[in-house]
């Protein structure tokens, strides 16, 4: 008796959860057909140009007066790479 019962339980409750699936799907509208197109033509520059002037072959960007002690300290230790090696 007992499985019965639990079958037609069951049987009942997966009706109803496919009746309100269905229900569901048919209240959703569908999506629009219509799709957004890029630009034809692309924005206009927003960013101001750098009123300086660009850098020269001899001028590296961030370059600063080194202290002579690491100057000789960088000196030594590209002799001792040239000389020995890594």
């Amino acid at each position: 008796m007992n499985t019965k019962v639990t079958a037609l339980a069951a049987l009942i409750s997966s009706v109803l959860i496919s009746s309100v699936q269905e229900l569901a799907a048919q209240t959703n509208p569908p999506p629009s057909a219509t799709a957004t197109r890029p630009a034809k033509a692309p924005p206009d520059q927003t960013s101001v140009p750098n009123a300086s002037p660009p850098a020269t072959t001899t001028q590296t960007t961030g370059q600063s007066n080194q202290d002579p002690t690491v100057k000789k300290m960088n000196e030594d230790e590209k002799q001792k790479v040239d000389t020995t090696g890594k």
